[in-house]
């Protein structure tokens, strides 16, 4: 796995866990969602450019 991959897997585990704050803090929470979908995806970038995914469209 890439350094950003795991860069980006790190925050979206961080980001995960700030999802089990009490409900009082909402704008922390909303926040959390927020950097957890971004960090998720950019995730998904970052294996798909690092050529750690296979993809194959040739369907055996």
């Amino acid at each position: 796995m890439s350094k950003p991959a795991v860069l980006f897997l790190l925050i979206a585990v961080l980001s995960g866990a700030l999802l089990a704050l009490p409900d009082q803090a909402t704008w922390l929470t909303s926040t959390a969602k927020v950097t957890l979908t971004m960090s998720s995806v950019a995730l998904a970038v970052a294996l798909l450019i690092g050529k750690r995914v296979k993809f194959d469209p040739i369907l055996r």
